[in-house]
């Protein structure tokens, strides 16, 4: 074989390699770099890693949205990545057009897209839990245990009793791995952080505990949806608990009977023994009867100055309250309300 030849053979191979170079590397490219991602709709949607999760639970957690084109090909590059052994709980943004690549760097960053949960209009422990378990990670059942765990909850301050009003209702920005102790630490945080000074001093002045001033806002918070009643209403008890006169509050007989769907408080629930039970004892139930708004708490903060003893609803059902500074005008007011519910048959 002479020289020219063998050129023409070196230069024939090195196209070859050169050609199958290219298309290894186009395969290789349009596995990693090529769009992948199809949501034609929102243009993205969230994918939600649970902690402990393994690489099997990430591809059925991708495959469950159907937004990957080529689960394949995924898989192909997830491998070359090493993703299976960088794999991060947390909620993840997957966006329209994304490669591959782009989704597997983002998971293996663990740049999770943190979340607003909210929550307010809370009666119980277990309906708070059910209410957060449902925006973050955070099991139901492990809230509740905690909550229930006085040992665990006194070292934040708080007993059985009063351990609903360390959470101020309002929204907050979380992670959504977030552990149920981790939700809880935090929720202190944010309740030391809204007992600032101002706050504390306004509770000095009324000789009330923080404790006492977030139970009767949720005394306040059961018995108005008014914002622009609530001083006013937070004033009368305020006035009956200076006179030593007991609170006779509607809404703590009904936490004490425990049936919420009470419309008519009789006279065979005003039995029923228990601390919360203000008809029968004196001063504040021992804790809150509810999870009460920011609005109800600087109410109580707030409350009106007048002379008023008594209230009761409005006869015309707006919501509103007649206010009353003798028992013998309450009772007028107290008997055209009565009036009303029995027009409309509301009897228990």
């Amino acid at each position: 074989m002479n020289e020219h030849k063998l050129i023409k053979r070196i230069l024939y191979l090195f196209l070859v390699v050169l050609i199958l170079l290219s298309i290894k590397g186009v395969d290789i490219y349009t596995k990693a770099f090529r769009p992948n991602v199809k949501i034609p709709e929102k243009k993205f949607t969230y994918i939600f890693i649970h902690t402990g999760a393994d690489y099997d639970h990430v591809l059925n957690s991708l495959a469950d949205k159907k937004v990957i084109i080529n689960l394949k090909s995924f898989k192909w590059t997830a491998e070359r990545k090493n993703y299976k052994n960088h794999i991060h709980p947390g909620r993840y943004k997957i966006q329209h057009g994304m490669s591959n690549n782009e989704i597997i760097n983002l998971l293996r960053s663990g740049k999770q897209e943190p979340l607003m949960l909210t929550f307010n209009n809370i009666r119980l422990i277990e309906d708070l839990a059910s209410r957060i378990s449902r925006q973050i990670e955070a099991d139901s059942a492990e809230l509740v245990n905690l909550l229930r765990d006085e040992e665990y909850i006194s070292k934040f301050g708080f007993d059985k009793y009063s351990i609903p009003g360390m959470f101020i209702p309002n929204t907050y920005e979380f992670f959504w791995n977030t552990s149920a102790s981790a939700f809880i630490e935090r929720m202190n945080k944010e309740y030391l952080k809204f007992w600032n000074k101002n706050r504390l001093a306004a509770a000095d002045k009324l000789h009330f505990t923080q404790n006492e001033v977030i139970t009767l806002a949720s005394i306040v918070d059961a018995e108005t949806y008014k914002n622009d009643e609530m001083q006013r209403i937070a004033g009368v008890y305020i006035n009956r608990l200076n006179k030593g006169i007991r609170l006779h509050a509607d809404p703590t007989v009904i936490y004490a009977v425990g049936d919420f769907t009470i419309r008519r408080v009789l006279k065979k629930h005003l039995l029923t023994d228990s601390p919360y039970n203000t008809y029968k004892y004196s001063g504040l139930p021992p804790g809150p009867i509810s999870i009460p708004s920011i609005v109800s708490i600087e109410a109580v903060l707030n409350f009106e100055n007048h002379n008023y003893l008594y209230f009761c609803a409005k006869e015309d059902f707006s919501g509103y309250h007649n206010f009353a500074k003798t028992l013998a005008q309450h009772q007028q007011n107290a008997r055209l309300y009565q009036r009303a519910l029995n027009r409309r048959k509301i009897l228990n």
